[in-house]
């Protein structure tokens, strides 16, 4: 007899509180609706001093869908939803199972791996990146040491991890070496979220205009987009074109706000939006000249096939893992090349950009990856 799926959503069911989704919670979240159809599934959460707790499939179903509504309008967050989730649920079942974490959600806890798969079970677990044990720099204080613990801990209990780009499967070789990984590594890239309507409400900033999109924190050198921003201001005056960073703050970014907050000639030009909605999100990237993305290290990079799925072009720091996932199609610059990203910038900002068009014809025979490709190989 087959074992039945046991999926653990503690961190979706947690991230409820917050008005937008990150990355990591949009794939959780495709996840739950995923396997929401396949029978035998079990949503389980870990509840502090409850342990295990087995939620009712109906909840989760409508847990689900007020969530997406939620985070498609950019509300307020709140955890209500959350506890009446937890207060309807009962113990979990201690039986065999196969466990899957599709976050990096409780990997510190080894107890808890071991009672989420059960005695004779086996455990699959989702890794999104290594980035906090490669780069500890741009990770919060004690990420690194963090992060470290989660791997070790897959490394010595899981029977399977499924990895989003051969970029991640390389890193975690790499941070497990000279011993080999003796789990199987599933390499299942990300599909493309769903095309979401744009909302004709949400005024667009002046044209021309680009988007940054991403938490504010140190890997994704939002510091280099306004040390841009604020030279081509001092240079083009009126003529500089607008820039929208999209994402709340994150942390070690004092210096990123200093600039966004205090700097004359940035404020001028540059707008920060916290807690955009999908649909707002979405008009706002369809107006946009390109997507910028001038991050340090990925491991995935999410908003880059977001935003070449919408026919939007994208400017992205050389990374393995967007070559990867993007091929061709975007325009790549070291991410500490700031004469090179200022070309870029003003040559896209152009109303007949001529490199702009070629990018959008390199995109006509691009296909965006989709969500049952990656579930067929996760299946």
């Amino acid at each position: 007899m087959s074992l039945p799926l046991r999926l653990d959503l503690s961190r979706l069911i947690w991230r409820a509180r917050h008005p937008t989704p990150s990355g990591i919670d949009r794939v959780e979240l495709e996840y739950a609706r995923h396997f929401l159809g396949r029978p035998g599934t079990q949503f389980v959460v870990r509840a502090g001093a409850l342990g295990g707790r087995l939620l009712d499939p109906a909840q989760v179903a409508e847990f689900l869908t007020w969530l997406e509504t939620a985070w498609r309008q950019g509300g307020e967050g709140s955890l209500a939803r959350s506890a009446g989730l937890l207060a309807a649920s009962r113990r979990m079942p201690s039986g065999a199972a196969v466990g899957l974490i599709p976050s990096h959600q409780n990997w510190h806890r080894p107890e808890w791996l071991t009672r989420l798969k059960g005695k004779g079970g086996r455990l699959a677990l989702f890794l999104h990146d290594t980035i906090p044990v490669d780069h500890p720099e741009y990770a919060r204080a004690g990420g690194a040491a963090r992060h470290a613990q989660r791997l070790d801990n897959a490394l010595a209990l899981a029977d399977a991890l499924v990895v989003n780009s051969a970029a991640t499967a390389t890193a975690l070789a790499r941070y497990a070496a000279p011993c080999e990984v003796r789990q199987r590594v599933l390499v299942a890239p990300l599909g493309t979220l769903a095309q979401a309507v744009p909302d004709p409400a949400f005024a667009l900033p002046p044209q021309p205009y680009f988007v940054c999109l991403g938490t504010i924190e140190p890997r994704k050198n939002h510091l280099l987009l306004l040390h841009l921003w604020r030279a081509m201001a001092e240079r083009h005056g009126a003529d500089t074109p607008h820039l929208v960073i999209v994402g709340r703050r994150g942390w070690e970014n004092e210096q990123i706000v200093d600039l966004l907050e205090r700097n004359p000639a940035i404020r001028a030009h540059v707008a920060e939006l916290s807690a955009l909605g999908d649909g707002a999100l979405a008009r706002l990237l369809d107006g946009a000249c390109a997507l910028l993305m001038p991050s340090f290290a990925e491991g995935f990079g999410m908003p880059v096939n977001e935003a070449l799925a919408r026919e939007v072009p994208v400017i992205a720091s050389d990374l393995a893992v967007f070559r990867e996932t993007a091929g061709q199609i975007p325009l790549y610059l070291d991410p500490l090349d700031g004469p090179g990203w200022e070309r870029a910038v003003l040559a896209y900002a152009l109303a007949n950009s001529p490199e702009r068009k070629a990018q959008q014809e390199r995109l006509a025979d691009w296909q965006a990856p989709g969500w049952p490709a990656h579930f067929a190989l996760v299946e």
